[in-house]
């Protein structure tokens, strides 16, 4: 069941957007739950969404202060509304694969084409410590965005599915 977006599509824009870090459950702003969050991410993901069960189990993983585990959210939003929002984590894997994975990065369908999503990656990746990667399928068109700033296709991914 999607949901219908809030936002006023004349006040979608760079300039209105407002970006916050979150590490911890209890720095959450207070317009916006970790469940209202993970909603948000599942709807705003599709047609590559997933499970909101998996979404907040990444969200909990970024929260964890356990050894090897960690990451950060980051909430865009105007008018107390969430316009994008982005999953961090930390792999704990430096020097075999870069110690951050970009696991979501979503934007409200009514908000994307304003520069939103790039605002978001960009911040990201002035606030992880090292490089990052990310998954993504090679029909995605936020595969465009990712090439544009800077990322790039080193290896294919293959797998082995029981």
């Amino acid at each position: 069941m999607a949901t219908e977006s809030k936002l006023d599509k004349n006040k979608i824009s760079k300039e209105n957007l407002k970006i916050h870090e979150v590490h911890k459950p209890e720095e959450m702003p207070d317009w916006i739950t970790v469940d209202e969050l993970a909603r948000f991410l599942h709807e705003s993901l599709k047609p590559y969404e997933d499970t909101v069960e998996d979404i907040k189990r990444a969200i909990d993983y970024a929260f964890s202060d356990a050894e090897g585990k960690g990451g950060f959210i980051l909430i865009g939003e105007i008018e107390k509304q969430p316009v994008g929002a982005l999953v961090m984590l930390h792999t704990d894997m430096g020097g075999y694969i870069p110690p951050n994975i970009l696991l979501f990065i979503a934007v409200d369908p009514v908000a994307r084409g304003k520069g939103i999503g790039g605002e978001i990656v960009k911040y990201s990746f002035d606030k992880a410590e090292g490089d990052v990667k990310l998954h993504v399928e090679y029909d995605n068109p936020a595969k465009k965005l990712y090439e544009r700033l800077g990322m790039t296709t080193k290896y294919a991914e293959m797998r082995y599915t029981k």
